[in-house]
């Protein structure tokens, strides 16, 4: 993540919001940490541009302006009424709705299914909150697991080369109106569903191991970071300079401890739903899959604060010491100040989720 300016500090910052594309595109779609204010019904003109995101210390700041040249142009949510003096009117009904979404502690579309729907906050269209096509394509191999038993359970033994629950409802719309009727009606029977209710069946399926898939997804990219990063804040405690200073040393220490806590714990999640799903596989039924998917998304809202809490701070991380590396003052001042705040409340996010 880019490193905070002064939106005071360049008079080009408001020409440049004006100015640059909709920062809405994939990237800041499937993204844990990033919200794109023009996805929301926003009425001043230059926040339709703008985008919410989380910095290192898990503080939601407006993201005015982003580029290689200027950086990334980032103000308090407070701050914004001296950006747009001209639009006071319209910037009151969107600082209304800034002001709920700042506490919500993850921008990913699943979290943002129920949390802008818990405070009451539309979209202008709710293919926003989808995956795009890339991040589906690059989950395939996730979801393999999920589409594997019930491809077993609708073609048996034979070989099916699907790798997205889509990829059955668009077989299921074969021109072919015989075959299309023989597949759903096997369908049906296999996992005791009426047949009218099929096509919403896979849908409900497909979108909620698409949700897991993700979250698996992104949690296989932080954990090895968060691995390197607690033996490259090791090296430091150990050297002799640190060594010396107890408080320093128990800072490290507790930094280390809630992070394998964390990982450990979320970690245990998700091997508690690989086993939910395998399990409904030898019960299925709709009443059996409302239950899985049920288990599922109560944990969206707070595996997506877990992970973005934790992906945010690597990605500052792997900014600062791309190549490792820094004298151990120079680590200690840097777990201090950017990933010891904002810790305890990753950590209580996922002990509440956990019931530990």
């Amino acid at each position: 993540m880019s490193a905070e300016t002064k939106i005071e500090d360049n008079p080009a910052a408001e020409a440049a919001v004006e100015d640059d594309v909709l920062l809405f595109d994939d990237a800041s779609r499937d993204a844990l940490h990033i919200l794109p204010l023009g996805m929301l019904p926003i009425n001043t003109p230059g926040l339709r541009r703008a985008r919410l995101i989380k910095n290192a210390r898990l503080e939601t700041v407006v993201e005015v302006f982003h580029d290689r040249q200027t950086g990334s142009g980032q103000v308090n949510p407070d701050h914004l009424g001296s950006m747009f003096p001209s639009h006071g009117k319209e910037l009151r009904a969107d600082m209304a709705q800034i002001q709920k979404l700042v506490r919500i502690n993850s921008f990913d579309v699943y979290s943002l299914r129920k949390e802008l729907r818990r405070v009451g906050i539309d979209v202008n269209d709710t293919r926003h909150l989808k995956l795009s096509n890339q991040k589906r394509g690059e989950l395939t191999g996730y979801m393999t697991d999920f589409t594997r038993p019930l491809l077993q359970q609708v073609y048996g033994g034979e070989e099916r080369k699907i790798t997205d629950v889509s990829e059955i409802l668009a077989m299921l719309a074969n021109p072919d109106k015989e075959e299309a009727l023989r597949n759903l009606k096997l369908l049906s029977d296999k996992l005791k569903v009426k047949l009218q209710d099929i096509p919403d069946f896979l849908e409900d399926y497909g979108d909620v191991f698409l949700s897991l898939a993700y979250f698996r997804s992104c949690l296989d990219e932080i954990v090895p970071d968060v691995q390197t990063f607690m033996k490259w804040g090791k090296d430091a405690a150990d050297s002799e300079m640190i060594s010396r200073d107890r408080n320093l040393v128990k800072m490290l220490n507790d930094v280390e401890a809630k992070l394998t806590s964390i990982t450990t714990s979320i970690t245990g999640r998700f091997e508690a739903f690989d086993r939910r799903s395998k399990d409904f596989w030898n019960d299925i039924s709709a009443d059996s899959f409302r239950a899985v998917r049920q288990q599922i998304e109560a944990h969206h809202v707070t595996i997506g604060g877990v992970l973005c809490g934790l992906a945010v701070k690597m990605s500052l991380w792997r900014e600062r010491f791309p190549r490792g590396g820094g004298g151990p003052q120079k680590r200690v001042e840097f777990i201090r100040s950017e990933i010891q705040p904002g810790l305890d409340h990753i950590n209580s996010i996922e002990k509440a989720a956990s019931g530990t």
